[in-house]
This record gives structure tokens, C-alpha cells and sequence, in this order.
């Protein structure tokens, strides 16, 4: 084995530097009291707009390094941009919130860079290995931020819930990926690849193939493997939500990318079924219930199922049209997540989470500015023209349809008109009910406010500016 160089790391260059200034905020903030632990968090914003900086430039460039493990392309720079973008976001979000609940501790943005690491690293593996080394650690981060506070008996049973069950789905991927390596006798994806074009019909790859994609649905949080998303995403606070439900869906869609596309791809004809069935099943089941959710944090759980029952739709229609479609997806919806659950952090103040549908009755009244953001942010989740989220579910009811899945696309469709219901029930309490009870004033930290005027708007300016960020989705797969 030829012991690499630091010129054959470069490529790894951005993954480094992430890590290294990881540990180094880590080690700082042992320094700091409570009044300055600002720094650590303004430093691990300011690390993600340096790791941002160095992918689009190009720093380190392109190319494959550790014997294969690692693959640095365009799919997986485009990828890793959202990621780092996104997490920014909810960084900013975390910090009035939990400062508020005397929950902040610099070791939560630590744990959000080490897993933001891990999802650089998920959706540029090149090996089983990698794929594995990436999930976990953003698994086990996540499991951690889940827990922040402990003193809430939520929370506890929401990490707890989340680390029994995650690690189920972790114990269906490695026992697939494990009848994988059995029946190609390889780590390598691309080889991985090979052997299954030369051997379709293997039953124990194909078996490895289900176990693979039964793991992936876990991770997504699609139904039928959706039982942990609606409790971790109410328990935990509301910053960690909005982190959890946002960024990790594009790693994982990078996970699926590597594993089904460039490792299973010969055998498209069945994994692409297995993914259709499973996008029926989560429009049909996250978008009914959430229709009887009165729980905002919950109706956002169960919609984000029938979202994954969206980008579910890409995924099946196949091709490198299906996977710019996929990905123009999982981009627009890590943007509008992060916008939705940004919204309850903003309308939580000290000692009121904002976290029911009731809470927002009479909002147009009391503060029109902020129901006219949070309406955007529900149009958009709704799939209303001219959002982004109208133009992500065309794509993707376009991906399936011409994939030869019309009765998939049809389901969609129809499903689409279901699920903005309970999007409507958020607009028609803001601006049709009267306010009940106690009145609470919404969070008045205004960089926090501004924050979320961009993220809401940013949903309608690129509902009319969409087109760039799908050619750049296709550009990433030679579409």
C-alpha cells in the first residue's frame, strides 16, 4: 500500500480543515465562560462560510484520494455547499433560542460541525467503509444534540428513542452493506458496480440491496420506517429540530446516490420499484396524519414523511434526470425546513415554545409583517406557484412520469393537493381565527429576525429564480 502524500490529500482539503478548526473550538471554548461562549459559535458560523469558500473556489480540487474511499466530484461539491449553507442557517437560528433557555453550551456547535463533517464525508464516499464512517458520525452527533437538555424529560425520551432506533436502521444498513461485500467480495462502489452488472441476478446482492434501501428509508424517515421522526422532532429543541430535519437530508440522499446509483446500479430495474412503493406509502401516511395534527413541530414531522415521499418520486424515475430532480428537491426542502422550523423559533419567546397551531391564531392581527413570512414559508411547503416548492415537486412528478412510473407521478399529484391542507390550516389560523388566551410576544432578536425574513423570502425569489439551481443540479450529474 502506497502511503499517501499531503499533495495527494488536497482533495480532502475542505473535510480537514472542518475537523481541525472543530477541535480547535473545542479546546478554545474550555477557556471561555457562559458570557463569551459567543465566540465558539460565531467561529463555527465563520468555519462554515471558510469551508464554503474553498469548495466553490475549487480549493484542493477534484479527484479520488485513500485508495478509493474518498471521491471528490461535482455532485458531491454541489452537495456539500447546501450542507454547509444550511447548517450555517441553523446555527444563527440555535444560539437567541437556546441562550434564551440557559441550554447553550459551545460544545453543541462543535457537535453540529462534526456532524456536518460527517455528512461531507457521507456523500463523497467511494467505499462501504466510508458510506459507514460517515453515517455514524453524524449519527452519533445527532444523537447527542437530540439531548441537549436534560433536564427536560421530552428530550430525553425523544434521544433516547432516537438512539435505539437509528441505530436499528444503522444495524439494517451494515448487515446489507455486509451480504454486499459477501456476494462481490469488495469494499470499492465502482466495483461494487461491476460485479453487480456481470451477476444481476444474485440473490445474495440483491438481498443486500433491500437491506441497503430498508436502512436509507430509516435514515430519511420515510414510512413505513418513520415510528422516530414525529417524537424526535417534538422532543428536541427547537434549533436541533430545524438542524436534524434540514441539512442530513441531503446527506442522506447523497448516501443513497453512491450506494444505489454508482453501487446498484445495474440493478435499477429493482431498487427503483423498492423506492416507489416506499414514496406511495409516505405520501399516503405523512400526509394523513398529519392532517389530525395539532402539534406544529408534529404536522412538520409528518410532512416531512410526505416529503421524502417527493424526493422518493426523483429517485424512482432513474437516470441522471431523476437524480438532478432528487437533488433539486432535497436542496429546496433543507431550505424551506429550516425556513418552517425557523418560524417557531422566531415566535418562541422565553418560556413559550409557539410550538401548537393555536398559538399563531390572530397572528396577521397582532403582527402582519411575520404572517406574511410564515405565509410564504407554508405556500412554499405547500407546492403554491411561483414558490420553490412548486417548481421541486414538478421536477420530480416530471422525473417519475417520463421514468415510465405514471401511476407514481399521478399518486403524487394527487397527494400534492392532500397535503396542502394542513399547510392552509397554518394561514387560515394566522389570518381567520381570533387569538385565545394569553398573548405572547414573538422573539425580538432582530439578527435573528432578519435571518428568518431571508430564508422566508428567499423562498418566493427563487421560486422565480429556480432555473440556475436545477441546471446546477444537473450539471452535478452530466445531465
Amino acid at each position: 500500500m502506497i502511503t499517501p502524500t499531503l499533495a495527494d490529500l488536497m482533495p480532502l482539503l475542505p473535510e480537514l480543515v472542518l475537523v481541525g478548526a472543530a477541535f480547535a473550538w473545542l479546546m478554545l471554548d474550555l477557556f471561555l465562560d457562559a458570557r463569551h461562549r459567543v465566540v465558539t459559535h460565531v467561529l463555527a458560523i465563520a468555519t462554515l462560510a471558510v469551508v464554503i469558500g474553498m469548495i466553490a473556489t475549487g480549493v484542493g480540487g477534484q479527484g479520488t484520494v485513500l485508495n478509493g474511499m474518498f471521491v471528490r466530484d461535482t455532485a458531491a461539491d454541489v452537495m456539500k455547499v447546501a450542507i454547509c449553507g444550511v447548517s450555517a442557517f441553523a446555527l444563527v437560528y440555535a444560539w437567541p433560542y437556546l441562550r434564551q433557555r440557559n441550554l447553550y453550551q459551545g460544545e453543541i456547535a462543535v457537535l453540529m460541525l462534526f456532524a456536518i463533517a460527517g455528512m461531507m464525508l457521507l456523500v463523497s464516499a467511494g467505499s462501504l467503509v466510508m458510506v459507514y464512517l460517515g453515517l455514524e458520525m453524524l449519527a452519533l452527533c445527532s444523537y447527542a444534540l437530540v439531548a441537549v437538555d436534560r433536564d427536560s424529560p421530552i428530550a430525553s425520551e425523544a434521544a433516547i428513542k432516537y438512539f435505539v432506533l437509528g441505530s436499528l436502521a444503522s444495524g439494517l444498513i451494515l448487515y446489507g452493506l455486509s451480504l454486499v461485500y459477501g456476494a462481490t467480495g469488495t469494499l470499492d462502489l465502482a466495483t461494487i458496480g461491476a460485479a453487480a452488472a456481470a451477476d444481476t441476478n444474485s440473490t445474495l446482492l440483491l438481498t443486500g440491496v433491500v437491506f441497503v434501501v430498508a436502512g436509507i428509508a430509516f435514515k430519511f424517515g420515510a414510512a413505513p420506517f418513520h415510528m422516530w421522526l414525529p417524537d424526535v422532532y417534538q422532543g428536541a429543541p427547537t434549533p436541533i429540530t430545524l438542524f436534524i430535519g434540514s441539512a442530513p437530508k441531503l446527506a442522506y440522499f447523497g448516501m443513497a446516490f453512491r450506494l444505489l446509483e454508482t453501487g446498484a446500479g445495474p440493478l435499477d430495474d429493482r431498487w427503483r420499484l423498492l423506492l416507489a412503493v416506499l414514496a406511495v406509502a409516505s405520501l399516503v401516511i405523512g400526509n394523513l396524519s398529519a392532517l389530525v395534527q395539532s402539534n406544529f413541530k408534529r404536522l412538520l414531522a409528518y410532512s416531512t414523511v410526505s416529503h421524502v415521499g417527493f424526493l422518493f418520486l426523483g429517485l424512482a424515475g432513474g437516470g441522471e434526470q431523476g437524480m438532478a430532480a432528487a437533488l433539486f428537491y432535497a436542496i429546496s426542502y433543507a431550505v424551506m425546513s429550516a425556513a418552517a422550523f425557523g418560524a417557531i423559533v422566531v415566535m418562541a419567546g422565553k418560556g413559550f415554545e409557539a410550538d401548537n397551531i393555536g398559538d399563531y391564531r390572530g397572528l396577521n392581527t397582532r403582527n402582519p409583517w411575520l404572517a406574511g413570512l410564515i405565509l410564504c414559508v407554508m405556500a412554499s411547503l405547500a407546492g403554491v406557484p411561483p414558490f420553490l416548492g412548486f417548481w421541486a415537486k414538478l421536477a420530480v412528478l416530471r422525473a417519475a412520469f417520463e421514468g415510465g412510473l405514471w401511476w407514481l407521478a399521478l399518486t403524487g399529484l394527487v397527494f400534492a393537493v392532500v397535503g396542502a391542507f394542513y399547510y392552509l390550516r397554518v394561514i387560515k389560523a394566522m389570518y381567520f381565527e381570533e387569538a385565545q388566551g394569553e398573548q405572547h410576544a414573538p422573539n425580538e432578536d432582530r439578527p435573528l429576525r432578519v435571518l428568518f425574513g431571508v430564508n422566508a423570502l428567499a423562498l418566493l425569489a427563487l421560486g422565480f429564480a429556480w432555473n440556475p439551481i436545477m441546471a446546477w443540479c444537473k450539471y452535478a450529474f452530466g445531465a
